[in-house]
C-alpha cells in the first residue's frame, strides 16, 4: 500500500484483470497468502476510466481554484473528481487541476507516512509543493476531496519541510466542504440546487474531519440542498483506517469497530436515505460491512445541481 501512488499509474492499465480478485475466491485466497489482504474483504476496484486530469474548466473570468485529486479518487473513484469539477464550475469557479512538469501524478505522501517511510513522504511533499507553487503564489485556494490526503498539507507538511512556502501552501489547503463554507461566508458560492428524491441524508464523519473539526462544514454543505434534512451521529471510527481493515490479521477487529456505531446506523437507514461519507476508507467499510452505498458529498451536490 505504501508505494501505491508510484505503481498506480501502471496498475490502472490492467484494471479489469486486477479486479478479478474480487470475483474469484481462489484469487482472493492466494492474495491473502501472498499480500496479506483478507480473502473475506473486497479490495478497492480499479477504474479503467481513471481521472487523467483536464484542461481548465469553468467560466472564463471565474475565480481560480486548484482541485487536487488524490491517488484514491484518481484511480478508484474518479467519479468524485469529475463531480467536483462540475460543481465548482457550475458555482462560477475556474477549476485548475495541477500536474507535475514530468512524471506521475501528484501525491500527498500519506501512504508512505502510514508505513513509516518518512523520506519517501518528504520526496512526495517536495514534488507537490513544486507543482503547486504557481497556484499558491497566485493566491488560489487548494481544494481536496479526501480528508486523510488533503489534511496532510496542514498537519504533516509543515513538519516534514519547514519553511514559509510550506506554511503558505498549508494555509490555502482546504477540504471541499471548508471551501464551500468559506466562499458562502464571502458571498461567492452561487450554486443552483434542486430538491432530491431522498429527503434525508445520513452523514458519517471521517476521523480526520473530526480531528480538524470539518465534519460540521460537510453537513452544512449538504444542507444547501432544498428540503433535505441532514443527520449526523456520534459514529466513532469506521474501523477501516486505511489499509488496517484490509489486512487479514485485523479484519475481525476492523468490523468490530465498525459495529460500534457506523455500520448499524447505516444498515438501519431507510432505503431512500442518502448515505454520505467523505473518506474513501469509510465508504469501503460501509459497502462491505453494511451492504450500503455511501457517497462523497460532492457527488450528492452534483446530482442536486445537474
Amino acid at each position: 500500500i505504501a508505494y501505491l501512488p508510484r505503481y498506480a499509474p501502471y496498475a490502472a492499465r490492467f484494471a479489469p484483470l486486477l479486479n478479478l480478485r474480487n470475483r474469484m475466491p481462489a484469487l482472493a485466497a492466494l492474495g491473502e497468502k501472498v499480500l496479506g489482504f483478507s480473502a473475506r474483504r473486497s479490495l478497492p476496484e480499479w477504474s479503467r476510466d481513471y481521472y487523467r486530469g483536464s484542461t481548465d474548466t469553468g467560466p472564463m473570468g471565474g475565480r481560480n481554484v486548484v482541485l487536487l485529486v488524490d491517488t484514491f479518487n484518481r484511480y478508484f473513484e474518479p467519479e468524485n473528481a469529475w463531480a467536483a469539477e462540475r460543481v465548482l464550475a457550475r458555482a462560477g469557479y475556474r477549476v485548475n487541476t495541477p500536474e507535475p512538469a514530468v512524471g506521475r501524478p501528484l501525491c500527498c505522501g500519506r501512504t508512505f507516512l502510514a508505513a513509516g517511510l518518512v523520506e519517501e513522504a518528504k520526496a512526495e511533499a517536495r514534488r507537490t509543493i513544486e507543482a503547486l507553487r504557481t497556484g499558491a503564489a497566485a493566491g488560489m485556494p487548494i481544494v481536496g476531496l479526501e480528508p486523510a490526503c488533503l489534511l496532510t498539507f496542514r498537519d504533516e507538511f509543515p513538519s516534514l519541510l519547514p519553511g514559509d512556502e510550506t506554511r503558505d501552501l498549508a494555509a490555502r489547503a482546504m477540504l471541499f466542504e471548508e471551501f464551500v463554507a468559506s466562499e458562502r461566508a464571502a458571498g461567492r458560492f452561487d450554486l443552483a440546487l434542486a430538491p432530491m428524491p431522498g429527503r434525508t441524508a445520513l452523514l458519517h464523519g471521517h476521523c480526520h474531519q473530526k480531528a480538524f473539526n470539518t465534519a460540521g462544514a460537510a453537513a452544512d454543505a449538504l444542507r444547501l440542498i432544498p428540503e433535505l434534512t441532514v443527520e449526523t451521529f456520534d459514529s466513532t471510527c469506521c474501523g477501516m483506517a486505511g489499509s488496517f481493515g484490509l489486512e487479514a490479521e485485523h479484519y475481525d477487529v476492523s468490523l468490530k469497530i465498525g459495529e460500534l456505531g457506523v455500520l448499524p446506523k447505516m444498515r438501519a437507514a431507510a432505503p431512500d436515505t442518502l448515505l454520505a461519507a467523505c473518506g474513501t476508507s469509510c465508504r469501503h467499510q460501509i459497502a462491505d460491512g453494511a451492504g450500503r452505498d455511501a457517497r462523497h458529498i460532492v457527488r450528492i451536490l452534483d446530482d442536486a445541481s445537474a
